[in-house]
């Protein structure tokens, strides 16, 4: 089990407020630099692809402002991971691609500047402590109306909710992996709005108790929990 770290200097120590819309085109960047058939297998417009990624990032002394978030450095560190091993080798081969190149952002740009691939210790038990590293989206979508309800940990049906998120992946990528048993209870839990392409939605972040059998335990770990993990929610770390 491994996760990519990558490392990014930036022309000036800011970043845009809406940070998921700028790594997903960074991946989307990366995916074409490998290969078309491999930016069409993840990012085909006319098909529903399920993501087996997700990532997260490290902005040492982020001070959030209206527009802009504001760093005491100019670089920042994004963890990526994904339960498909062939394709996170893929995205190590193109974000190799991508080093030393300027990626152009509103009034900045990015360079890559550092890839590595760090191994993971693989979960053997059947409860862990985990900390978000990223929001956590629990989805309810209803198609009368097409309106989606967003869970905080506090709420009735967060954990019946987030099973019926995970059982929906499971099922859709075919994988022969059992949600008997899963839970999740908040240990330390808080409330947080997260900017989803520019709709606010509430997510939860903080230390949770999670359960469930260690192959499924193991797919969320690289694959990360809940709602749109392939816009940089739900990534997780261990920490008990």
């Amino acid at each position: 089990m491994f996760q990519l770290s990558l490392k990014f200097s930036l022309e000036s120590n800011f970043l845009p407020i809406s940070m998921e819309q700028l790594i997903v085109s960074f991946l989307k960047a990366s995916a074409k630099e490998e290969s078309q058939q491999f930016f069409d297998d993840l990012f085909d417009k006319n098909k529903s692809i399920i993501k087996t990624y997700t990532f997260s990032y490290y902005l040492p002394k982020a001070k959030f402002e209206k527009d802009r978030i504001t760093l005491e450095e100019s670089t920042f560190i994004m963890y990526f991971s994904d339960s498909n091993l062939n394709r996170l080798i893929y995205f190590y081969n193109a974000f190799l691609r991508m080093k030393f190149k300027k990626y152009p952002m509103n009034n900045n740009s990015m360079k890559l500047i550092h890839v590595s691939m760090n191994p993971l210790k693989e979960i053997t038990d059947n409860e862990i402590i985990i900390k978000m590293q990223s929001p956590l989206l629990v989805r309810e979508h209803t198609v009368e109306g097409n309106k989606d309800k967003y869970y905080l940990s506090y709420e009735e049906g967060f954990s019946k909710v987030l099973k019926k998120n995970t059982e929906y992946v499971i099922e859709k990528l075919n994988l022969n992996i059992s949600t008997d048993g899963f839970s999740i209870t908040p240990v330390k839990a808080k409330k947080v709005v997260v900017s989803v392409f520019g709709r606010k939605v509430d997510g939860n972040l903080g230390i949770f108790k999670v359960t469930g059998n260690v192959d499924l335990l193991n797919f969320l770990y690289l694959s990360g929990l809940g709602s749109r993990r392939g816009e940089g929610k739900g990534k997780f770390e261990i920490i008990a």
